[in-house]
């Protein structure tokens, strides 16, 4: 499809993309959600955390929510699209991604913007327990990469999966890394460096032998991170390997159900090669709406449900 017109216009203040993305990051309050959590079993041995929330009436629609990197399941900008989704009828599943639901998780692997056989399994577990005949997607930034990766692979897609959506969608890993190595986003980049490094200390106290001190000690980057531990723990030559094969921008030509990416022109994330411009003309399945406003996973909006909550709802009615 083409690109599609954007309607936002926050107020002035919320037209900053940096107070955007830091307000709803940090400050955003949902109150009112009630999520139930259950373990799944993984193949490999592992677990994930998924926390449920319920429409008020039983239903046979679906939402499986992503998070972004370093996030989880009671995130604002999770627990607000369930809390919309559920007034609206849909049931959430809300995933945590290996080691993001408090708990370190079993084995040295952990998640990353690639690893779509973790989503596969939750996939098949809500559609081998549950009584749903239509699932969405929907995925913020890291979690939006992993959605659209998921739909664009050479799999069987389940019938019952009838769309998705992409939030701050990091369509190409190596551009987005650039943009948050700039200085203007070091606050970000050092925060998110800085969680992940604690994560990987809790972890090389079960995996001594696999992760020393010293590599710990050279982790200085989020490349560097992504060189000592992302790429050695899954399976990639090293970070740019792990950039190349993991983006979602590849993929989305072989998408074939409808999918709606929101990307931000004021993104201090996103470069030039996260909006999938050329790829939204070329397959009429894409929805691409590039803000003028919005920051990272930002859009503020009224009465605390932001325009791209209400664009995603509107979206996947109209998909219905």
């Amino acid at each position: 499809m083409p690109i599609i017109p954007s309607e936002y216009n926050p107020p002035f203040v919320f037209k900053n993309g940096h107070i955007s993305t830091v307000y709803h990051g940090l400050f955003r309050k949902v109150n009112g959600l009630v999520q139930q959590r259950e373990r799944i079993s993984l193949a490999d041995g592992d677990f994930l955390d998924l926390d449920w929330s319920f429409a008020e009436k039983q239903t046979q629609k679906v939402v499986i929510l992503l998070h972004g990197l370093e996030g989880d399941a009671g995130r604002p900008y999770i627990t607000g699209m369930s809390k919309l989704f559920n007034n609206a009828g849909l049931d959430a599943c809300a995933v945590n991604y290996r080691g993001c639901s408090g708990e370190t998780n079993r084995l040295f692997r952990s998640y990353h913007s690639g690893a779509t056989e973790d989503l596969e399994e939750v996939v098949q577990h809500t559609l081998e327990t549950k009584n749903y005949d239509k699932i969405y997607l929907t995925g913020f930034s890291l979690g939006g990469n992993l959605a659209l990766k998921y739909l664009g692979e050479a799999r069987n897609i389940p019938k019952e999966i009838q769309a998705a959506i992409g939030i701050s969608v990091p369509c190409n890993l190596y551009d987005s890394l650039m943009q948050l190595s700039k200085p203007i986003n070091f606050p970000y980049s050092h925060r998110f460096r800085k969680k992940l490094v604690a994560k990987l200390k809790a972890k090389q106290v079960l995996f001594p032998q696999l992760i020393s001190d010293s590599d710990i000690e050279r982790i200085k980057t989020l490349k560097d991170f992504d060189d000592i531990y992302t790429g050695r723990a899954h399976g990639f030559k090293d970070a740019l390997d792990y950039y190349q094969k993991s983006s979602c921008k590849q993929f989305l030509p072989r998408i074939d159900r409808p999918v709606l990416i929101v990307n931000a022109q004021n993104d201090s994330f996103l470069g030039k090669e996260c909006y999938p411009v050329n790829e939204a003309r070329e397959n009429h399945n894409i929805y691409l709406e590039i803000p003028a406003f919005g920051g990272h996973v930002g859009y503020h909006g009224p009465e605390n449900v932001t325009y791209a909550e209400k664009k995603a709802l509107k979206f996947l009615q109209e998909m219905d």
